[in-house]
């Protein structure tokens, strides 16, 4: 029986870090293996590029910086998540291609269009089984991330720029509400776990139940 994948997404800042070790320790519980990753990253070569994406100092334009999300992810698939997935493991990623949506197009305002096409290519018909999808507003999310360390590239950026990246993100979820399942984070830290994990269980019994 191969595995499953779930992502998580939001704002940085929107508690998805915080829910994660809920949501692994709900699904090793009933019985399965996890692995745990996050984008931009998960493999070597992943983590190099997540160092040039998020470095201040990157100068990366808007079409460069897409094609370099999905070069990451490409090898992402090919090493990690896919032959996790068919030895029967489930994978729980931090961020995958909804975030590409989100913030190379609703923050970089490219063409959703264009980075369909690219996702086709890249992916194929591969998505998510599960995802949840953290919402928060902007100073909130903002001041959670002054808490931990100094902002990386796309935190930095304006509040017009998270304004469109979270609008993007509710657009995906209404679009696709039984894969995207959406989570208030701006709740108390462990009722936003208690959501999580209920909907972690709800996704297990309709899946193997």
């Amino acid at each position: 029986m191969q595995g499953k994948f779930i992502t998580l997404e939001g704002l940085d800042g929107a508690g998805k870090s915080v829910a994660t070790e809920a949501v692994v320790s709900t699904i090793q519980e009933a019985g399965f293996e996890v692995v745990t990753t996050r984008e931009v990253g998960g493999t070597p070569i992943g983590e190099k590029l997540r160092e040039l994406v998020l470095s201040r100092d990157s100068d990366i334009l808007p079409n460069a910086e897409v094609l370099l999300m999905f070069a990451a992810r490409s090898q992402h698939l090919e090493q990690l998540i896919l032959p996790n997935i068919k030895a029967g493991r489930w994978v729980v990623c931090d961020r995958f291609t909804d975030s590409t949506y989100a913030y190379q197009g609703g923050g970089r305002e490219l063409s959703f269009d264009r980075i369909a096409q690219i996702e086709q290519w890249a992916q194929g018909e591969f998505r998510p089984d599960l995802t949840l999808l953290f919402d928060t507003d902007i100073k909130t999310a903002q001041q959670r991330v002054r808490q931990i360390d100094s902002p990386d590239r796309f935190e930095k950026e304006t509040d017009a720029f998270h304004d469109r990246v979270r609008a993007a993100f509710i657009n995906l979820h209404t679009l696709q509400p039984e894969r995207i399942k959406y989570i208030d984070a701006t709740r108390d830290v462990e009722e936003v776990k208690s959501i999580s994990q209920r909907f972690i269980k709800e996704f297990i019994d309709q899946a193997h139940g």
